[in-house]
């Protein structure tokens, strides 16, 4: 059986049936059909949606939200993430699990609000104070977007912190054919709780890479929950040792495990010399190019990149190995180019393809602007 789908409605099915009980939100094009879907479909699953009177208070809705035990998502655009920034720092510091959904258009401030770009790459990466790693996924396809809206919702369950889904105008407007069978769905990790009977610490850890317990506001422990450093008990603090075990743990628990996080395709072609890095709805184009040069002879490889943060690089290193040159397609003026240029091998040669004004980068493009044709 198939079904005619957009990108809002899959996104708003994968977050309920990942077990999302809260939503919060403001309407902001292009995020509003998600906003709309959840307010009608999440009060019949039992769950709570809100729109908020602003974006600022629907990130803080959330953020109270998970921290009494709900699972949440939101949804907003590139200007919305911009109000978002300080509640971000304190879900990071308050280490708290939810999923954002940024629906990009072009920038920047109100940009093109119905204009598909892939400008806020960057943004959720260093968009807050502090500096501290995020974990962005990032869809390539409306069938995509399932799996990983899931895969968001565990991600943010196993490290108690904000996961971005990075979509975009096209994709959550466009609608396709879809076959039911083929959504997949992901198992979703479990909050892990402090059991009742010990002497709590709400942010107690062994290494710096651990998760503290987790312990719902109302329960039967004390919660102390703060924007500012603090130790394990909660208490704000100055004290160096306690201050570098903090930020350390911040860091470690996203760093150590990216062989959890980091989610790419690498679709290998033996004695390749060109390499298609590529990310988000450009990847149907990409893939499109592949096809096109190998039938032409050209031998290509592909990687589809869908945890762009943080940074795969690994599965890019490993990529680009025997490839002499490598091209990367953005709806942007090269975002991403700058971090794969940081990591592979100074004899690669490395060929961005840019576009913002508005349209998407096609097949021809990238064969053409790529020197692969």
């Amino acid at each position: 059986m198939r079904e005619f789908i957009g990108g809002a409605d899959v996104i708003s099915r994968a977050a309920i049936h990942a077990g999302c009980n809260f939503f919060a939100g403001y309407p902001i094009t292009p995020a509003t059909p998600i906003l709309i879907q959840m307010l009608r479909e999440l009060p019949k699953n039992g769950g709570i949606a809100i729109q908020a009177e602003d974006e600022i208070a629907a990130l803080g809705f959330c953020i109270g939200a998970a921290m009494t035990g709900k699972r949440v998502m939101t949804a907003t655009s590139g200007p919305g993430i911009s109000l978002y920034s300080e509640n971000i720092g304190l879900a990071i510091m308050g280490e708290v699990p939810m999923v954002i959904v940024n629906c990009q258009r072009m920038g920047p401030a109100t940009g093109g609000a119905t204009t598909a770009a892939h400008g806020d790459i960057q943004f959720m990466r260093w968009g807050t104070s502090g500096g501290y790693p995020v974990i962005v996924l990032a869809p390539a396809s409306t069938l995509d977007s399932y799996k990983f809206t899931m895969k968001a919702f565990d991600l943010a369950e196993q490290f108690r912190v904000p996961v971005f889904l990075a979509v975009d105008k096209e994709l959550i407007y466009s609608r396709t054919t879809v076959d039911i069978h083929d959504y997949q769905d992901v198992k979703i990790t479990e909050r892990r709780t402090a059991p009742e009977g010990i002497n709590y610490q709400p942010y107690q850890i062994k290494k710096a890479s651990d998760i503290p317990l987790f312990s719902p506001f109302g329960g039967s422990h004390i919660v102390r929950f703060t924007t500012s450093s603090h130790n394990q008990s909660g208490y704000l603090t100055k004290e160096p040792e306690e201050l570098d075990a903090l930020n350390k743990h911040l860091s470690a628990k996203i760093d150590n495990h990216t062989d959890k996080i980091c989610l790419t395709e690498f679709d290998n072609q033996d004695g390749a010399e060109i390499l298609i890095i590529c990310y988000g709805i450009t990847s149907t184009s990409a893939r499109v190019a592949v096809t096109a040069a190998r039938k032409s002879g050209i031998k290509v490889s592909l990687l589809v990149i869908y945890t762009l943060w943080p940074i795969p690089e690994v599965d890019i290193i490993t990529a680009s190995k025997g490839v002499k040159r490598i091209i990367l397609p953005e709806l942007n003026q090269g975002q991403y180019l700058r971090e794969v240029q940081r990591i592979t091998p100074d004899f690669v040669e490395i060929t961005g393809i840019h576009r913002f004004d508005g349209g998407l980068i096609s097949p021809e493009q990238i064969l053409i602007q790529g020197k692969i044709i």
